[in-house]
């Protein structure tokens, strides 16, 4: 087997709707409550499920002390956030559970404004966390609803890959097939390029035959089955490792789509019947505030700025299981590495700029205004931010009261912005986009009646 002078007075934001229909497209925003509440009840009534695949040895019970790892603190909206993304091998008129066709985490840093995405294979061997044995990491999904697990096959694969790879996942996003074919038509289809030709013979229908696949190299536009099987044949040299990094090009593309062209309010309208025809073919543990804030913030992050990696050959080694199974041993310190490359903190991907370096190269003048009604609360603030090298050169009366504290950036400073909204603990739905950038001052923090200032 083969690996290889300003007006304080913010407006609504022009990204806030785009980031809306963006999020949803990329199955983000489709994180609503009343599909999460289904799912919680679905784990919650159900017995014990019959294992349909003989290929997943069968637990004749499952571990008498399997239990979730701890819970961690979720996502406050202006720390790093990693996204489990799933996508499982269910086909139409099957029963589950499902193994996972495809398992990418997604890492977001709101304050270097950075990201990336790491595919794993499905053959890796690791620990499941509760059970004895090693499996593959595809399988997490698949013991999770077998056995029960709490939060069932999406919370046991999100705490596989955090216990594997060390870093944690704050939320979960899984996909069938169907939702994914369906999300590419409604944005009209991808671009593509395609870096060699694909001849797919064995390609599997949706039955027990084969449905052949073939796509010349060049630049292609897709559409929702097309990009499926691109995403998901093997058919290539690299086998695993070509597919991660064809699902990286398929998410790009997706991106592309929905941010550069102007569909935004046709998906917007669209947006409430499609999540209703979805159904259950998306879940998610995020919500819906949620998913609006992590869509604005990928949908800001410049192209350059995102780093993709796949772990391949460099970072594994393959290994034939007593029982025959061919699958993939982690070399951990090239695990680790990569793991660092992608998650460390306070470092813009790939290129090594620091924060600081960022915010000096920014240079923002920044205005405090006092919206809250309390006296003296614009100065404090003000030497508190001057105090951690924040440019502050003015403060003020906002001259209303205002119930949440905003950030309103008039003249496209992000890292200042951002910087802003973690020193003082806001999420980051409070800043703004504003429309002056030849203002007396680049950024304003109006304080509301909300604003605690953080203890130095």
């Amino acid at each position: 087997m083969s690996y290889q002078g300003s007006n304080p007075r913010p407006r609504l934001p022009g990204w806030f709707w785009g980031a809306l229909a963006f999020a949803f497209s990329a199955t983000l925003v489709i994180a609503s409550y009343l599909v999460y509440a289904r799912v919680r009840a679905f784990f919650a009534g159900q017995q014990m499920v019959t294992l349909a695949d003989s290929s997943v040895p069968f637990l004749a019970t499952p571990e008498p002390n399997v239990t979730p790892l701890p819970d961690l603190p979720r996502w406050n909206g202006y720390e790093r956030v990693n996204v489990l993304l799933l996508g499982i091998d269910q086909r139409e008129g099957e029963e589950g559970p499902w193994r996972t066709d495809t398992m990418l985490v997604l890492t977001l840093d709101p304050v270097t404004m950075s990201a990336g995405m790491l595919s794993i294979p499905r053959d890796l061997w690791v620990t499941i966390p509760g059970y004895d044995e090693h499996n593959r990491i595809n399988t997490a999904h698949y013991y999770g609803d077998a056995y029960l697990y709490p939060g069932g096959g999406p919370a046991l694969a999100r705490d596989t890959v955090a216990w594997n790879l060390g870093v944690p996942i704050d939320f979960t996003v899984r996909v069938n097939f169907t939702a994914f074919e369906r999300l590419i038509d409604e944005i009209g289809g991808i671009d593509v390029f395609v870096e060699e030709t694909i001849d797919d013979p064995l390609y599997p229908d949706e039955g027990y035959g084969y449905d052949p696949f073939f796509i010349e190299a060049g630049q292609q536009h897709m559409d929702g089955k097309t990009a499926l099987k691109y995403a998901r044949t093997r058919a290539t040299f690299g086998g695993d490792f070509d597919r991660g990094r064809r699902q990286q090009e398929v998410l790009v593309a997706v991106r592309n789509q929905v941010v550069n062209l102007d569909q935004l309010p046709t998906l917007i309208s669209k947006a409430p019947v499609l999540m209703e025809t979805l159904g259950d073919a998306v879940f998610t543990d995020m919500n819906l505030d949620q998913a609006i804030q992590l869509a604005r913030l990928a949908s800001e992050i410049d192209p350059d700025q995102i780093v993709t990696a796949v772990i391949d050959h460099n970072y594994t080694s393959a290994w034939e299981t007593p029982d025959g199974a061919q699958v993939l041993i982690a070399n951990r310190e090239a695990m680790r590495t990569l793991r660092d490359l992608l998650f460390a903190e306070n470092q813009v991907a790939g290129k090594g700029v620091s924060v600081v370096d960022r915010l000096v190269e920014e240079n923002a003048r920044i205005l405090v205004l006092n919206g809250s009604g309390m006296s003296g609360l614009a100065r404090s603030t003000g030497d508190f931010l001057s105090g951690l090298g924040m440019n502050v050169v003015d403060v003020g009366d906002a001259g209303a009261l205002y119930d949440n504290t905003l950030i309103v950036d008039y003249a496209g400073k992000p890292y200042t912005s951002k910087q802003l909204a973690t020193l003082l603990r806001l999420p980051l739905s409070r800043v703004l986009s504003g429309g002056n950038p030849d203002g007396e001052y680049d950024v304003t923090l109006i304080l509301g009646n909300d604003f605690e200032l953080p203890e130095s």
